[in-house]
């Protein structure tokens, strides 16, 4: 096993400019010491947020700070509660080390599920360094500008049945209904989607997971926001259930650079929402 001091899978480019941009999820690395009773590597893989890293490359032109776990989901997720709380209460989700895709299908065969003493192994060797990364970052870029945004970076399939009723729209913004940040960004980002022709939804089914609301915190200058995309409105994706043969489908830059142009539009108003009075 690596080291716990071994931080290869964490990577951070720092910028200046006061935004904190987060990719939770992007991640599919799945150490070996992690493998044993996992029904299949596609099935551990296959809710990752396919190619936001990609879609979002953009980030770093603004002098942005990016963090990025290559680490899969299903190893742990650094974007759950630890201790166990549900985000979303009474609706199906995934745990903190899921043991279900978001379809209900097994992630592990009977009776490999992680136990305590590996969730708590894995928290300590992944989830506490990414919430430490984001800690030091949002500090630093604190400590030079009176505001900071945390803009963590999601996607879905467009149709989960388990998950939610219907089709997503295209853009879902989640600001733990309305705690997170200041009323004036969800705003700017809301008129954005809308002058970008795709649908969109505040506060909807997903209202910001751990990392938005552990971090927004508008009353001191940090405000977080969460934007899950749906799958469909950058990729061509095949809307109901999946198989390993036609999922994921190839990032295709014609095929994103609608949805593309409106992030880099959303992630500027973020960076012109610090300098303006919230």
């Amino acid at each position: 096993m690596t080291g716990s001091d071994d931080l290869s899978w964490l990577a951070i480019t720092r910028g200046d400019e006061p935004l904190v941009v987060s990719l939770p999820h992007t991640g599919t690395e799945i150490p070996p010491e992690y493998e044993h009773g996992l029904v299949s590597s596609w099935l551990a893989r296959k809710d990752a947020d396919w190619w936001i890293e990609r879609l979002y490359d953009f980030a770093v032109d603004l002098n942005a700070t990016v963090i990025r776990t290559s680490i899969s989901r299903t190893v742990i997720d650094v974007n759950r509660d630890p201790s166990g709380i549900s985000l979303y209460p009474g609706q199906a989700t995934t745990e903190l080390c899921p043991t279900t895709t978001f379809d209900g299908e097994p992630l592990y065969e009977q009776g490999t599920e992680p136990n305590a003493e590996s969730i708590a192994e894995r928290r300590a060797r992944f989830f506490d360094p990414y919430h430490a990364a984001l800690r030091a970052e949002i500090a630093r870029l604190r400590g030079r500008h009176p505001q900071v945004v945390v803009y963590d970076c999601h996607s879905i399939r467009s149709v989960i049945p388990r998950l939610f009723d219907d089709t997503l729209p295209h853009f879902n913004i989640g600001t733990n209904s309305g705690a997170s940040c200041a009323a004036t960004l969800s705003d700017a980002v809301e008129q954005l989607c809308v002058e970008s022709g795709f649908s969109y939804v505040t506060n909807g089914r997903f209202k910001g997971g751990h990392i938005t609301r552990s971090f927004g915190r508008p009353e001191n200058g940090v405000h977080a926001i969460q934007m899950e995309l749906a799958c469909r409105g950058y990729m061509r994706e095949p809307l109901g259930p999946v198989a390993e043969s036609r999922w994921p489908t190839p990032y295709d830059e014609t095929d994103a650079q609608p949805m593309r142009a409106a992030l880099t539009r959303i992630l500027e108003a973020c960076l012109t929402f610090t300098t303006t009075k919230a």
